[in-house]
């Protein structure tokens, strides 16, 4: 009697373990590889002291992509091109084939600088679209040797950098209009039109652009023949921006804010503008504009 209640009992244990068993929910393949020995544990990325992985900045908004090719006069690929888009931190360097790519670029109107040691720089105002591919090339003209400027290695004197002592030599000289980095602090703008009204030299022309909106264009103050029954002017005004010249006419809210600016000079015509910028087309005179760190918050270009 005792052998067969306790031979009962055993069988009861053995069915509640096995009950047990089943209701229990399946191993994922994820837990069942942190049980093998020698295994490691992926189920987490792994943690960066002082990396926040939430802090990354990615676009929130929909986004485009820009995909594109450098060439030389010849159409032959132009390697280690430094390809940017003005007022990002976006940039790349293109590879042997002269191809580029970039992606994840928020809906918006950028201007886009392509340069490379040895030729001209590119600029070109486009608009990314939201889930849109821009196919784009572009053409560099190679630098002659006569428009070479000498390079002069010298350490930093006032807290200037080379190219902002040569824009300190030229405001000495007196000729054309000069803005300090301290006078754009001093007036505190919000917009890069608000500084370009106080130069003599330039009338900020406001152009419908539809929508209601309007687009501010840079005109000869000198510019005698007002504006054309198409509603542009006769006498747009050349932008430069760090060294690089802007397509033409240029839209002014395209600009650096203020506040990324370290000095502004202005040339009212061709008999004034240093050497370098003056040409047939540049007669209405010339805006040099200089940032702080030059594009790409002063990462090395060539």
């Amino acid at each position: 009697m005792h052998l067969g209640c306790g031979m009962l009992a055993n069988r009861l244990r053995i069915l509640l373990v096995l009950a047990a068993l089943v209701a229990r929910p399946p191993l994922s393949a994820q837990q069942i590889r942190r049980t093998l020995p020698g295994s490691r544990d992926t189920s987490a990325a792994p943690r960066v002291p002082g990396f926040d992985s939430s802090a990354v900045r990615r676009p929130t908004g929909p986004v485009g992509v820009i995909d594109g090719l450098v060439t030389d006069s010849t159409l032959a690929p132009l390697r280690s091109a430094y390809v940017s888009i003005m007022r990002t931190s976006l940039s790349v360097v293109t590879g042997a084939s002269g191809h580029f790519r970039i992606t994840d670029i928020p809906v918006g109107q950028y201007i886009v600088i392509v340069k490379r040691a040895g030729f001209h720089p590119a600029s070109q105002v486009l608009q990314v679209s939201a889930r849109d591919t821009l196919r784009l090339s572009y053409t560099l003209g190679v630098v002659a040797a006569n428009e070479l400027t000498p390079i002069v290695i010298t350490e930093r004197v006032n807290n200037f950098s080379p190219r902002m002592k040569e824009f300190e030599a030229r405001r000495k000289q007196g000729v054309g209009e000069f803005m300090t980095e301290e006078q754009i602090n001093k007036h505190n703008p919000g917009f890069p039109t608000e500084l370009l009204r106080l130069f003599s030299s330039i009338s900020v022309q406001p152009t419908s652009g539809g929508g209601g909106e309007y687009i501010y264009y840079p005109v000869s103050a000198r510019a005698t023949g007002g504006m054309t029954p198409t509603g542009e002017a006769t006498c747009f005004m050349t932008v430069f921006v760090d060294n690089v010249p802007m397509p033409a006419p240029f839209n002014l809210d395209l600009l650096p804010s203020p506040r990324e600016m370290a000095g502004i000079e202005v040339y009212a015509g061709s008999a004034t503008m240093p050497i370098q910028y003056a040409s047939l087309n540049r007669s209405c005179g010339v805006i040099l504009v200089w940032t702080k760190d030059g594009f790409n918050n002063g990462k090395s270009k060539p």
